[in-house]
């Protein structure tokens, strides 16, 4: 029997939405001096002992009960987040979220239509106005509109597989066993990525748009202090969302993703002094609202 406890998954989510919203500023720093698959090696290397502590600290075994699954789960994230890192290689990172944060409405429809899960009125209202929230926030351009911006989608569609799965397959894996073989799976990709780029050199343009296309870089000292801040708030957020998924239903806890909206702009707010706009606020009250409906209807 698959346990739930809707409002300790939507906390926990929003906790580790306020982590991702914080790191992920941080990309562009990183971007523009090394490649997004040493990136990914490198973070998963230190992962791997940061993931060790936690199961030291007894919030989980790091062995797998269905190894076939977890697995499963992992590559489909993995897939997932290169489809994204690659989008930002082609389109504004306003498109490359845009399309990403698709994932709760492929939840919600393939939770209803694949899993013939019943999907009240009111989450369903509360998707929309999430995603129309990050829409506001974002606000991307319809009048640029290219077909490269399927490719995040593509990417949301698949993040939304690998959230599906950790709930419907995973619910009773240890968090940290599921956070080991995700950062594995992110670390071969990473290096099979350096292998390829070796084999077949691609021209990588300076800065953060050669992000995608740019090979081995040493020394990296100036991106360390940036990749060393992702290992640790992605083990932190990670586990955070592993655990949220197994706790709670995806269309359910999937909402609370859109939380990310909020707490990035008024992170780069704070820290940056990047100004918010008038429909960003709007934006981020429609992200709120969402939440809101969730949580009081699920009481």
């Amino acid at each position: 029997m698959i346990i739930q406890n809707p409002l300790r998954a939507a906390i926990v989510m929003i906790c580790a939405m306020a982590v991702i919203g914080v790191i992920d500023n941080f990309i562009i720093r990183l971007a523009g001096e090394i490649g997004l698959w040493q990136f990914h090696l490198i973070r998963s290397l230190m992962a791997l002992p940061l993931i060790a502590g936690l199961s030291w600290l007894g919030l989980g075994q790091m062995t797998s009960l269905r190894l076939w699954a977890v697995l499963l789960r992992s590559t489909l994230v993995m897939i997932a987040m290169m489809f994204y890192f690659s989008a930002l290689a082609l389109m504004s990172i306003a498109e490359a979220l845009a399309g990403l944060f698709t994932s709760p409405i492929f939840i919600l429809l393939i939770s209803a239509v694949a899993l013939r899960q019943h999907i009240g009125p009111w989450r369903i209202l509360a998707v929309i106005l999430g995603f129309l929230g990050i829409l506001f926030v974002l606000q991307p351009d319809p009048r640029d509109f290219d077909v490269n911006v399927l490719i995040p989608m593509a990417g949301g569609f698949f993040y939304a597989l690998g959230m599906i799965t950790t709930r419907t397959l995973c619910a009773h894996e240890s968090t940290v066993a599921m956070l080991l073989v995700s950062f594995i799976v992110l670390g071969l990709a990473g290096a099979v990525g350096l292998i390829a780029l070796d084999l077949w050199p691609m021209a990588a343009t300076p800065g953060p748009e050669g992000f995608v296309t740019r090979g081995w870089v040493w020394p990296m000292w100036s991106a360390l202090p940036w990749v060393v801040l992702q290992a640790v708030g992605s083990v932190i957020g990670v586990f955070l969302i592993i655990k949220a998924y197994q706790l709670g239903e995806p269309s359910f806890v999937s909402v609370f993703e859109y939380s990310v909206m909020i707490f990035g702009p008024l992170f780069a707010w704070v820290a940056f002094g990047q100004a918010i706009t008038f429909w960003q606020i709007i934006g981020i009250g429609l992200i709120a609202g969402a939440g809101g409906i969730i949580a009081v209807r699920s009481k």
